[in-house]
């Protein structure tokens, strides 16, 4: 017997709601990030490496909005919330490196004002671009100096936070870190590193741990 016209529209229906849950199950599923250069701690094993102050945290017009986004909304709190986030990263991650964190720096340069320039106003954000293989001037003066002073030769510079939000609710750090030379002024290893999580900060955990891998970093 030839199916009623009722039953070809459910079936009709039926597939065509199969189709919008599959493509919406689609547009939730997360692409896999893209692979992290790890930063060679093993290379750096005993040295003073001074880590400078981050300056550039930007997050998409979407994300601003949202009050997941709160604790980073204002400017200078965001910045030292990052600040703290990358140490504390560093500090369990690498605890063979004798990290000299953005709090210290600071109270080098206070120590020597007049001298080097303020940490976090030196335009390090300038070193984002993918393509820069040397600190340019003047940062690369300012950078000379305030090593000069902290101690070390080398440099960790977080040249920015961009966060998005990812289509399954989570929250995207893109975390762009240098490792700079500070006498020579050459850029020595470069990476973006990318983490989710519920909130910021878990999003910037995770980029450090890709950062830092728990199971060892070559």
């Amino acid at each position: 017997m030839p199916p009623t016209p009722r039953r070809c529209w459910s079936a009709f229906y039926a597939g065509l709601l199969a189709l919008v849950a599959c493509s919406l199950h689609a547009q939730d599923e997360l692409k896999p990030l893209p692979p992290v250069p790890v930063l060679p701690v093993g290379s750096l094993t005993g040295q003073s490496i001074a880590v400078l102050p981050i300056t550039l945290v930007v997050a998409d017009p979407e994300l601003e909005s949202s009050t997941t986004y709160d604790a980073y909304k204002e400017h200078r709190p965001a910045l030292l919330r990052t600040d703290s986030l990358i140490g504390q990263g560093l500090e369990t991650r690498g605890p063979e490196v004798h990290w000299i964190l953005p709090p210290e720096v600071r109270k080098v340069a206070r120590r020597s004002a007049g001298f080097v320039d303020d940490p976090d106003q030196m335009g390090q954000a300038v070193l984002r671009s993918p393509k820069m293989s040397k600190v340019p001037d003047p940062l690369r003066s300012s950078l000379r100096g305030l090593v000069a002073l902290v101690g070390g030769r080398l440099a960790l510079v977080p040249a920015s936070l961009g966060f998005g939000p990812e289509p399954n609710g989570q929250i995207r750090a893109d975390l762009t870190m240098v490792l700079a030379d500070a006498r020579n002024g050459k850029v020595l290893w470069r990476s973006v590193a990318y983490g989710r999580g519920a909130s910021p900060d878990q999003a910037i955990k995770a980029a450090m741990a890709a950062l830092l891998p728990a199971s060892g970093n070559p």
